[in-house]
């Protein structure tokens, strides 16, 4: 058995999980694959870094040998499962370690808010202007007294109120499906999606992609941003219209604070790399090495699983 683990852009897959427990050859991909086709078509397992590589019907109708596909979570946006189900080839997945309340939360929660004191407090642009040999360029903004709107309040939307609270902020929320009794309990106040836009200084997504909020944030809603917000992302480049994005933040209007983006990698040269006001991580939410050895040492038991006839944690 051939297994193809994608995406492991740290090079730290192999050190974290037992790989070698597995009667499988095992080769590790670094790098984003140009051509999956050509690539994978010898291989009998892939292991997918969830939502990072796309793998369509078509492609995966390419890939004649395919017998199991393993993608870390419990589901994998980028990766066409029905196709697999019609051609019987099982999904396996994992969880990730303590999700309610612990490793991948709490990897994510902690991007956000090192994207915001990024964009309020200016660190990473009066660090480059230090460099240049420029001393104190402009204002660093307060978080006390000012206030987040958070756009989502589960299981990461709720993490955000706490750090907030402690920072003297003042929380907002908004969701199709929140109740103002549920967001008070969790220490926010329920507002309109537009009373949201209009008073908070911090606008943080923390969504699911879904057709529903899919191109949720476009032209008229980042207008009605309150001028000079900050819009920090760590759930989806989708939910944002990069073109209205790039739009607000050239006419200064807004900064942001992004950790996902519609291409992933986000290619080289890239119009978001060469704006002053926009801070940048790469995808780095739930990255963290407790996280993803949890992950892949699930993988490997999904796939020891499949090796002995009884497939677990399939994905429906």
């Amino acid at each position: 058995m051939r297994v193809a683990v994608l995406d492991d852009y740290q090079h730290k897959a192999a050190q974290l999980a037992d790989w070698d427990s597995l009667s499988a050859e095992i080769d590790f991909f670094h790098a984003p694959i140009s051509d999956l086709v050509m690539t994978l078509a010898a291989y009998d397992v892939l292991v997918l870094m969830r939502e990072r590589t796309k793998f369509s019907a078509e492609t995966l109708a390419a890939l004649p040998n395919l017998k199991l596909v393993v993608t870390t979570g419990m589901r994998n946006a980028s990766l066409d499962v029905g196709h697999l189900h019609d051609r019987g080839v099982p999904v396996s997945g994992t969880g990730i370690p303590n999700y309610g309340a612990g490793q991948g939360v709490a990897s994510t929660v902690e991007i956000a808010w090192g994207l915001i004191f990024a964009t309020r407090k200016r660190v990473v642009a009066e660090d480059r202007l230090l460099r240049q040999g420029v001393w104190q360029a402009e204002m660093p903004v307060n978080l006390a007294h000012s206030t987040l709107g958070l756009v989502g309040l589960g299981r990461l939307g709720s993490q955000m109120v706490a750090p907030a609270k402690a920072f003297g902020m003042e929380v907002l929320a908004w969701s199709q499906n929140l109740g103002a009794e549920r967001a008070g309990e969790l220490g926010a106040q329920r507002v309109g999606f537009g009373e949201l836009l209009a008073y908070s200084d911090v606008v943080s997504i923390h969504l699911v992609l879904s057709e529903r909020t899919r191109g949720l944030f476009g032209a008229a809603q980042l207008e009605a941003m309150k001028p000079g917000a900050s819009l920090i992302n760590t759930s989806r480049g989708p939910i944002v219209e990069e073109a209205a994005l790039l739009d607000a933040l050239r006419r200064g209007r807004i900064s942001a604070g992004l950790d996902v983006f519609d291409q992933e990698p986000l290619p080289p040269g890239h119009s978001l790399t060469a704006l002053d006001n926009a801070v940048l991580t790469p995808h780095l939410g739930y990255v963290s090495e407790e996280a993803l050895a949890g992950m892949y040492a699930e993988a490997v038991e999904d796939i020891a699983a499949f090796q002995a006839g009884t497939p677990i944690r399939l994905v429906s």
